[in-house]
């Protein structure tokens, strides 16, 4: 479905080299230097850039909601929507404080929103079902939703756009991302499982129960990413995952958010691992499972603030610090330009 390669690391050395040879000690950067080099490799240019960011938020309802494992019910899914088409969440505040455009995109909504300009209705149904005791979705929605998500990126990047983070927003997708992490990890669902948007001790013990049922339901058939995506995952996930490997695939730098978006990252990557040299992880979530997620990636994390809300947030947040290792790694004097000697 996708072609992706991995960087060619031919011009590792040249990259290191240039990093090296500025005025400071070797490494003292740290993780900027690290994400310097990733986008040299990823660009393959003398100079780096950010062009045209764009931060996507996929909105998308959840049959296993119904359980009454949030602090929410699914309506506040649209109800969301609505308030980030206003511009009046944390993800609005963020993208235009970081001169970052924000979109929208419906991928299946229990109540479908009104038309509007920033809105893109790429409606998949009116929310999954309940995975605890049928598949999320079929095979075939499955692949329409990574084929949407693909599709968007592509005209994305005809467009100009070298760098996309995704967002989310959808009540009792933390349950749908805990299932994921662990049918692909092959571990017990209380190892995956966290609270949330802030659930009590009764509604986290419904929760892991009911993702336990929902793993033993479906064991047969957690045999491939795809298969786990259809059984256990949301129409936001699934679109989210097709978005990252076209990205992927046309050499644009993903921005990674937290856990849900984690969860489309290894999806993504359990398809495609060359995927992973073109994700960048921009935080480390409170949610309980989110560091393992990381750590079975490879991912260091740029930022760790203690977030927890989604929509995008840490991509948005991390932006800044992405466009400082741009910023040094092109106009940082060397050594020699500085008249500096060590």
């Amino acid at each position: 479905m996708f072609t992706i390669t991995s960087p060619d690391t031919s011009v590792l050395n040249q990259i290191q080299h240039k990093i090296n040879d500025k005025t400071k000690p070797l490494g003292a950067l740290g993780q900027l230097e690290d994400i310097a080099t990733q986008l040299a490799l990823i660009q393959q240019a003398e100079t780096i850039a950010i062009n045209q960011p764009h931060l996507l938020v996929f909105a998308g309802d959840h049959g296993i909601a119904r359980h009454g494992l949030s602090i929410a019910p699914s309506e506040v899914t649209t109800q969301m929507v609505i308030n980030f088409l206003a511009g009046g969440a944390a993800i609005n505040c963020f993208c235009r404080v970081n001169d970052m455009a924000l979109q929208v995109i419906d991928a299946g909504t229990k109540i479908e929103a009104d038309d509007h300009p920033q809105l893109i209705k790429q409606r998949l149904g009116n929310g999954t079902e309940d995975f605890s005791q049928q598949a999320a979705m079929s095979k075939k929605i499955a692949l329409q939703g990574i084929n949407y998500g693909a599709d968007l990126i592509a005209k994305h990047h005809q467009q100009g756009c070298n760098l996309v983070g995704f967002g989310e927003m959808g009540i009792g997708n933390t349950s749908s991302a805990a299932a994921i992490m662990a049918a692909i990890l092959k571990i017990p669902a209380d190892e995956c499982v966290g609270r949330g948007t802030g659930i009590d001790d009764s509604q986290l013990q419904r929760k892991q129960a009911l993702i336990t049922q929902a793993l033993d339901l479906h064991r047969t058939q957690l045999k491939d990413p795809l298969s786990i995506l259809a059984c256990l995952g949301g129409f936001e996930i699934a679109q989210i995952t097709g978005g990252m490997l076209k990205a992927a695939e046309l050499k644009m730098s993903v921005l990674v958010d937290g856990f849900i978006s984690t969860a489309a990252a290894m999806l993504a990557t359990a398809m495609y691992p060359e995927a992973n040299h073109y994700f960048i992880y921009c935080h480390c979530s409170e949610e309980s499972g989110h560091q393992r997620m990381l750590q079975h990636l490879d991912a260091t994390p740029l930022l760790n603030l203690g977030l927890r809300l989604g929509e995008g947030t840490g991509a948005a947040l991390a932006l800044p610090i992405i466009r400082s290792a741009c910023e040094f790694y092109n106009n940082m004097a060397s050594f020699g330009e500085a008249g500096v000697t060590v």
